[in-house]
């Protein structure tokens, strides 16, 4: 994981609420709902790839571990 998947992350999750702020004061409630429920989905999506990245790690330096 490096600093730029940090910024990705952050930077989509400025955009959907600047987004769901707007669509709220517009009165769009179903769209507010449909950017919250697809952003849920990316943010969920990318936590998990950032485990899987995490827990690789950390097993690597168990293997590394095991080896001395």
């Amino acid at each position: 994981m490096e600093l730029q998947d940090v910024l990705r992350v952050a930077g989509v999750g400025l955009v959907v609420a600047l987004l769901h702020v707007f669509f709220e004061q517009i009165g769009k409630k179903e769209f507010s709902f449909f950017i919250f429920f697809i952003a849920y989905l990316y943010i969920t999506a990318e936590l998990i790839r950032f485990l899987r990245l995490f827990f690789g790690d950390i097993l690597t330096f168990f293997q590394w571990l095991n080896l001395n």
